[in-house]
């Protein structure tokens, strides 16, 4: 078995980045498409977000916004709010994370575990949860004049951390080797950091954004979306007038039955978007078809086991028995009925 040595880390947050890129030779179960998945649950913070998290609090630090005395408050559906929480804690810095009822509760408790204080968003504002929680952040920085606002849905140190850490990686790893990258969008920070610098390298890569069906981006229509993470109820700055190449969507099912077959075929467990990102790959495997596709997969499918990973929520909340679910699990299909397929 092949060793692989790295460097030292000067701390936790020196540690974030160089994710692997890993080919995945069965979960297509034909070889005319090359597939390699940027892992980014290997992040120290377990996700894509430990980048911008670092990003912004340390740009803002530099910039001199933010003091030893300072509050950082920001909303969020769960990673970001881990990465913001260790790199607070890496710096001293009281947190505050504003979350709505979709949150992961493990992922709440490993926000509170690095010493984020939980502000908790109970109902929707005008049908939308992330309005709600925008909505408590501005008073809670009424409320404490010596608060941060990280702002992570219009920072544009956001995007500029895939920028310079996420596509970087994969171009190089690939030497400008790939035809398309296909990316979960929601913040579309990471979508957007990949898009500029394959534009500005002069790269034909083709650009994929997967978005959920009942979110707002892209000219879609906000509705019901339990996956957290994918889509948004209502546009943020960062991605207003933002296009890509193709624009895909997806639905929670399709999310949860991508992540069960990464599972059954590929031994790995990959959280909900993911999901979502590959089953795309499936569903347009004949437009892929004889070329190299990257895909990032932002965070692990152990933040979801009691979600995604359960056919109990899985049932109550998308309406599949777990018969059916494992009948479109052990499907060679990636269109999965988009209709309530509860029998």
């Amino acid at each position: 078995m092949k060793q692989r040595c790295s460097r030292i880390s000067d701390g936790v947050l020196d540690a974030i980045g160089c994710t692997p890129l890993i080919r995945f030779n069965s979960f297509l179960g034909q070889n005319s498409i090359d597939l390699l998945v940027k892992l980014e649950s290997s992040n120290p913070g377990g996700s894509a977000k430990d980048r911008p998290a670092f990003r912004m609090i340390q740009e803002a630090i530099r910039r001199g916004d933010i003091g030893s005395e300072s509050t950082i408050i920001e909303s969020s559906s769960g990673n970001m709010g881990i990465g913001l929480a260790q790199a607070c804690r890496y710096y001293g810095l009281r947190f505050i994370c504003v979350v709505d009822p979709r949150a992961q509760s493990q992922n709440l408790s490993i926000i509170k575990a690095l010493g984020g204080q939980i502000e908790m968003v109970s109902d929707p504002l005008h049908g939308d949860f992330l309005a709600a929680r925008i909505a408590r952040v501005c008073k809670l920085l009424e409320e404490d004049p010596n608060s941060y606002w990280p702002n992570q849905y219009a920072n544009s140190d956001n995007p500029r951390s895939h920028y310079d850490g996420t596509i970087r990686e994969i171009d190089e790893a690939l030497d400008g080797d790939f035809d398309v990258l296909l990316v979960a969008t929601s913040s579309t920070g990471t979508a957007q950091g990949c898009r500029d610098y394959l534009r500005h390298r002069g790269r034909d890569t083709e650009v994929i954004a997967v978005d959920s069906i009942g979110s707002a981006l892209f000219g879609g229509s906000p509705g019901t979306r339990r996956i957290p993470g994918l889509g948004a109820g209502k546009i943020p700055k960062l991605a207003m007038g933002q296009s890509f190449d193709q624009i895909e969507r997806v639905t929670d099912l399709e999310c949860v039955v991508g992540c069960r077959r990464v599972a059954d075929r590929e031994a790995m467990l990959v959280g909900g978007s993911a999901g979502g990102v590959l089953m795309t790959v499936g569903r347009l495997q004949y437009q892929l078809e004889g070329k190299r596709c990257v895909a990032v997969l932002h965070d692990s499918g152990e933040r979801y086991l009691d979600t995604v990973f359960n056919d109990q929520w899985v049932e109550q909340s998308l309406g599949c028995s777990s018969n059916r679910l494992a009948e479109l699990v052990q499907s060679d299909s990636f269109l999965v009925d988009r209709e309530v397929c509860k029998r």
